[in-house]
């Protein structure tokens, strides 16, 4: 069933990706005016690069967890297996 499963949690990903851009956006426009600090930047300071990393790994790491698992159960339920180790089955 791995296999199966292979190309939706290709495409979840993508979508948890998205969602959590837009999340990460929206959410920064609430703490600074300016936009996030791009690690890229040799002006970017240490003092705002850092939360704003924090926080776009913690949105990232959600996003792509619930959207992750959302996907395993819904083809759960519409194939009757658990796309997984069986090890995972009980977790």
């Amino acid at each position: 069933m791995k296999l199966i499963f292979a190309p939706i949690g290709i495409v979840s990903g993508l979508l948890a990706g998205l969602l959590a851009r837009k999340g990460f956006e929206r959410l920064w426009a609430l703490i600074d005016e300016e936009d996030p600090p791009d690690p890229g930047d040799r002006g970017a300071r240490y003092a705002k690069l850092v939360p704003a990393l924090l926080v776009e790994g913690a949105i990232f790491s959600l996003a792509k967890g619930i959207v992750d698992r959302g996907a395993r159960v819904v083809f759960a339920r519409a194939t009757g297996t658990w796309p997984g180790d069986e090890a995972e089955k009980g977790a």
